[in-house]
């Protein structure tokens, strides 16, 4: 069965998104610690980050990086927090995080509300800075 980025992937659930190539999207977390929290999913779909190939690995994180730094240029943060937790979807994936201090990627923190027009606007933010 198809996680839920697969089917982001595919363009049968809507997303917010920031970045896309053949191999990789960046699109906005709808349950986001931080505004701008954005997820980085290759598009093949594997479980488990470490069972990505190397390469791809390394990939993922330079594409993560390009990201990164458009999102530095967006938010008011001291640094893009890099986290891979893994266990609510299914499918490897990268947290990038505007922060200011640890405390701000908590992941017991409660999460955001933001509408969609507010979603909207932060992914057009990232994306200018591209």
């Amino acid at each position: 069965m198809a996680s839920i980025f697969t089917k982001i992937i595919n363009g049968e659930i809507p997303c917010h998104k920031i970045a896309e190539d053949d191999n990789f999207i960046a699109f906005l977390d709808v349950f986001p610690l931080q505004k701008g929290h954005t997820l980085i999913v290759p598009k093949k779909e594997i479980d488990n980050i470490f069972d990505v190939e190397d390469v791809a690995l390394g990939n993922m994180m330079v594409f993560a990086k390009k990201v990164a730094k458009a999102m530095e240029k967006t938010f008011d943060c001291k640094k893009i927090g890099v986290t891979v937790i893994g266990l609510e979807v299914p499918h490897a994936h990268i947290h990038l995080i505007p922060i200011k201090a640890e405390k701000d990627m908590n992941f017991a923190n409660k999460k955001l509300s933001l509408e969609t027009e507010e979603m909207q606007s932060i992914a057009e933010s990232i994306k200018k800075n591209l």
